[in-house]
């Protein structure tokens, strides 16, 4: 019993030694359970939102970009949980742990040492270049300057317009449709014939095209030139340049507006505030101005107002040339929205609006039965008197040209209303537009307003605008295709993903610009998203607008530019 009670009172007073646990933190080789779901909840919902599945609920603010910028983030909060607990809670060496964690810091640090973003897509999906290698655009030689030499005057002879002409931004109506050419649609048995192919410097300009010449505007080095092809072969006919070059990040580099022909005159306004009349003929510049330094606006203020360079094309009627002002100006502040150029003389002949303007361009419609200048600014659609400038009546337009930005044309339809579009959350929308106030309607100036319907959701044309046609719109909302139906904004069909492109009607067909170079030829009809033929026409980032003459098809992005015959029915 003593023996017993003795070793009793020994295990009593002995000190409890734990062998260890197989897990314990400091022997773990693999993570533990809380990281293992940290992490696995944060992959799934990358997955969902990749998989678009919160689209019902929150799809008309989350559009394709903020979906990138959500799958960065959790990704990087998923990488560094796993560092976090393999450098501290891990049971590996810790010359092991020094070493990944010093060659994942050092990877950063090189990284960020040697490359650098060169540019974004419309979808915020970076590509990257090494810090030393110059812009594409630096390493394209200077073209040819000044007037045409006698061959190209000669090949410059004529340049009456036609009606296959396509003089402007978006085409001869400035609607982005052709009624024709009738297009084959099987390109596998017919396919579209390329013709030429070019160097081109960088911008998001698109052609306008008179007589067999082509205009764009280009960026190569500290120059924006305005430059003349030949349609026929690409070859050079002239080019102007002026010193100036728009570049960020976002926006990429060069001028992003598109000439508009005139009475044999190339009117061109580029990124950084001039605005040129060319003979077309010659290429002697007729007059020239500097947009900004003409209305007093601070340019340093003025870029970071505008961030992405100014992108509002010429309007020119019979005697003015019409471009977006800006501001903010050196003498207290406030902006221009409008200035009018006598279209012969360069001189000014009205200012209009007070507002900070957007990257639409100014257009000439008529609503309520009177002729107005049309135009989108930073926060409003506003109609202005022709011939005085004045504004005449403006509705709200929510944006900021810094940040959640318009960039699409209105269009006024068949009936009169005006439908509206733009990304960022915002959408579609009609408004009806009468002359005299109608019960419960909600007056704005001499104008007033009545909101037909609104879909946040839908239309959501970010750097692109909407083809109308048969009462129905089409266009890239958040680079899907996608046809609404104008008369109640009930969505028809919604399909294919084209990036941030373009759109223009051709008779029966919709050609789409993809943000990838390729065009892709589909119906334009209610019934369905149906595609009908594919054309691997340009290869990398394209933002601008394809043009359409006969049945040639001009395309360019900052790169190259390249033409097509396309194939074209020989209907009686």
């Amino acid at each position: 019993m003593d023996r017993n009670a003795d070793m009793a009172k020994k295990r009593a007073v002995s000190p409890i030694v734990s062998a260890p646990v197989v897990g314990e933190a400091n022997t773990r080789l693999w993570p533990s359970r809380r990281v293992l779901v940290t992490v696995s909840s944060l992959v799934a919902a990358i997955a969902l939102v990749r998989a678009e599945l919160l689209e019902p609920v929150v799809g008309s603010v989350v559009d394709q970009a903020v979906r990138n910028i959500i799958t960065l983030i959790l990704a990087f909060a998923a990488l560094v949980s796993l560092v976090l607990w393999f450098v501290r809670e891990s049971g590996h060496a810790p010359a092991l742990k020094q070493m990944v964690f010093g060659g994942l810091l050092g990877l950063v640090v090189v990284a960020a040492g040697v490359l650098r973003i060169e540019r974004v897509s419309g979808d915020l999906v970076p590509e990257f270049n090494w810090r030393w290698a110059p812009s594409r655009d630096r390493l394209l030689p200077k073209p040819e300057q000044g007037e045409a030499n006698p061959r190209q005057a000669d090949a410059a002879g004529a340049w009456a317009a036609s009606a296959q002409d396509f003089p402007r931004f978006l085409g001869p109506a400035g609607d982005a449709g052709l009624p024709g050419p009738a297009l084959v649609a099987d390109w596998q048995a017919t396919p579209p014939r390329e013709l030429w192919r070019r160097p081109i410097g960088a911008g998001w300009s698109g052609f306008a095209t008179t007589a067999g010449h082509a205009a764009t505007l280009e960026q190569r080095g500290d120059e924006e030139i305005v430059s003349c092809l030949a349609l026929a072969d690409g070859v050079q006919t002239w080019a102007v340049p002026i010193r100036g070059r728009h570049e960020t990040v976002l926006g990429g580099v060069g001028p992003r507006s598109t000439p508009t022909i005139r009475d044999g005159v190339v009117y061109a306004a580029g990124a950084t505030g001039w605005l040129h009349a060319i003979d077309g003929p010659t290429g002697r510049v007729t007059w020239r101005k500097n947009v900004l330094d003409d209305l007093g606006i601070d340019a340093d203020k003025h870029t970071a107002a505008v961030a992405w360079g100014r992108s509002g094309s010429p309007l020119v009627t019979d005697t003015l040339v019409i471009v977006p002002g800006g501001g903010p100006l050196e003498a207290g502040g406030g902006a221009v929205s409008l200035v009018a150029y006598d279209r012969v003389t360069g001189e000014r002949r009205w200012t209009g609006g007070d507002e900070q303007i957007s990257y639409a361009s100014p257009d000439l419609v008529t609503i309520a039965g009177r002729e107005v200048v049309l135009t989108v600014n930073e926060a409003s659609v506003a109609a202005h008197d022709p011939a005085t400038g004045a504004r005449l009546w403006s509705f709200p337009w929510p944006g900021h040209s810094n940040s959640d930005a318009t960039c699409s044309q209105p269009r006024v339809l068949a009936d009169g209303r005006i439908l509206i579009s733009k990304g960022y959350g915002i959408g579609a929308a009609v408004f009806g537009v009468a002359a005299e106030p109608g019960p419960g309607a909600a007056e704005a100036g001499p104008a007033v307003f009545r909101p037909v319907w609104s879909q946040p959701g839908f239309l959501k044309t970010k750097f692109t605008n909407v083809v109308v046609h048969d009462g129905h719109a089409y266009g890239l909302s958040d680079g899907i295709l996608e046809c609404v139906r104008l008369a109640d904004g009930k969505r028809m069909w919604k399909g294919g993903r084209y990036g941030q492109g373009q759109v223009l009607r051709v008779g029966a067909h919709l050609l789409v610009q993809a943000e990838s170079g390729e065009v892709v030829l589909v119906d334009c009809a209610p019934a369905g998203h149906a595609v009908r033929a594919r054309l691997a026409a340009l290869d990398g980032q394209t933002w601008n607008n394809p043009a359409v003459v006969g049945d040639r098809l001009l395309v360019r992005n900052a790169a190259e530019a390249a033409c097509y015959a396309l194939p074209v029915r020989n209907d009686p």
